[in-house]
């Protein structure tokens, strides 16, 4: 099959990595265009653009989606992972088998833009990926193939999402096959449905007053992107790692114990939460440790 892979995030580079040694023809790559990044808001190339110049495939970076109009004309099947456009129908009805996208969740919950995360911050035990036929809906299209994943006690999103795109590739060739034999797609129930909502910043902020498992969701959901934050003294900090700790009470809200050299903070409802990693700003990657030990921090001081 001739296909096109619009894409974006480094989590459609296993399915690349397959297509490229598969049966099917990848024909172009569609990514977005250059955007500033970093202190210096210099010009960087997503990472499917990067593969793309890696491989030697033909790339297209489309201001606006009708630039695609003409570009798809002897595409049959477009894949999308993470691309970040909503596409027209217009678009979307111009390759003989149309488009097929991979989502991050077991749709129809999570639909939009923030699957992962949103599933971990709500505490969901389960997700999965499923592939599906894009219509002109928000994520709304009918079903091809869907895989469960169990989401573990302390995994990040970040984490998940790796494994979660290693599933691309044995999902999409099931797809790609049942498309060739004909086989329709099985349409969406409403029953289950929720929206996954573009994060913001103030999404990020912990909020020590819930417990400290909803702290812990709301941390490992955000974590590598955009990070779990919290202001100490005149400074911000994201807190990367953490687990329950046990048999630590009196601690209030937001509250800091030192405990033979582990840093504790206390979350509603009378629980703790153990600090394991965490970054300053303008600092690196630490553990709490190496960070009490230059910090200078004491029992008593707030998180907030």
């Amino acid at each position: 099959m001739r296909l096109a892979v619009a894409a974006t995030p480094s989590v459609a580079l296993p399915t690349l990595d397959w297509l490229l040694t598969s049966i099917h023809n990848l024909e172009l790559i569609i990514t977005r265009p250059d955007r500033p990044a970093g202190r210096g808001k210099i010009l960087q190339q997503s990472p499917v653009a990067h593969w793309a110049i890696k491989n030697q495939v033909r790339m297209y970076k489309p201001e606006n989606s009708r630039e695609l109009l003409e570009r798809l004309e002897n595409i049959e099947c477009v894949i999308t992972i993470g691309y970040g456009v909503i596409l027209p129908s217009s678009v979307l009805k111009i390759p003989k088998f149309g488009f097929t996208n991979i989502h991050f969740s077991l749709l129809p919950a999570w639909r939009g833009a923030a699957p992962v995360q949103r599933a971990i911050e709500h505490g969901d035990l389960v997700t999965g990926v499923t592939v599906f036929s894009l219509d002109a809906g928000m994520d709304t299209g009918p079903i091809y193939v869907q895989k469960e994943l169990e989401i573990g006690e302390y995994e990040t999103a970040g984490e998940l999402l790796i494994r979660m795109a290693h599933l691309g590739p044995a999902l999409i060739d099931e797809t790609l096959n049942l498309i060739s034999a004909g086989v329709a797609p099985t349409a969406q129930s409403e029953i289950g449905s929720s929206v996954a909502k573009k994060i913001s910043k103030n999404d990020a902020k912990i909020d020590w007053n819930r417990s400290a498992d909803r702290v812990s969701q709301q941390i490992r959901a955000f974590t590598p992107e955009p990070g779990a934050w919290t202001n100490w003294r005149e400074a911000t900090i994201q807190i990367l790692r953490c687990h329950i700790a046990i048999g630590r009470t009196n601690l209030l809200p937001g509250e800091i114990a030192i405990d033979s050299g582990n840093l504790l903070v206390g979350c509603a409802e009378s629980t703790t939460l153990q600090i394991g990693e965490l970054k300053a700003a303008g600092k690196r990657e630490m553990s709490a440790k190496e960070w009490l030990n230059g910090a200078r921090c004491n029992s008593g001081e707030r998180f907030g």
